[in-house]
């Protein structure tokens, strides 16, 4: 009985467990897959050489240098025009500057003649003062004179 239970299980383990013939058909199956794959990589890898050197000669200018320093002379021409446009903008804000300093100045040197005319009409009050006073004591001075000459 033994025997016959052992048969049953090798035959149930053939018939239901595929794990060895699943794993020898992975096996295979990976095997093929990567040697089909490794002839097709390296045919494109040398594909790929080829057209490499071909690209780089149809795209790459031979005249590399020259195109370089059209691109500086380019580069340089649009530097100088956006230091104009700086240039251009600064005067802009230093004339809007100039001009607002300009009135502010006239503003300042009307209010320094105004003082200056007040300062003048005292001066003049003053002298007008001093002059008649002094008019007054020269005329004083005078009738007493006449008062002690003998005529």
């Amino acid at each position: 009985m033994d025997k016959i239970a052992k048969d049953v299980g090798d035959i149930q383990s053939r018939l239901l467990d595929h794990r060895p013939i699943i794993n020898a058909e992975v096996r295979y199956f990976v095997r093929e897959f990567e040697e089909k794959r490794g002839h097709r990589e390296s045919r494109l890898l040398e594909n790929l050489n080829k057209i490499v050197p071909e690209t780089n000669e149809q795209m790459l200018p031979t005249d590399f240098v020259g195109m370089l320093s059209d691109v500086v002379k380019r580069l340089e021409a649009a530097k100088h025009m956006a230091e104009r446009v700086q240039q251009r903008e600064l005067e802009a804000h230093q004339s809007t500057q100039l001009q607002g300093n300009m009135e502010r100045l006239k503003d300042e040197w009307a209010e320094f003649l105004k003082e200056q005319q007040r300062l003048k009409q005292e001066v003049d009050e003053e002298h007008a003062k001093a002059v008649g006073q002094l008019s007054t004591q020269y005329s004083e001075k005078k009738k007493d004179l006449t008062k002690f000459s003998p005529l």
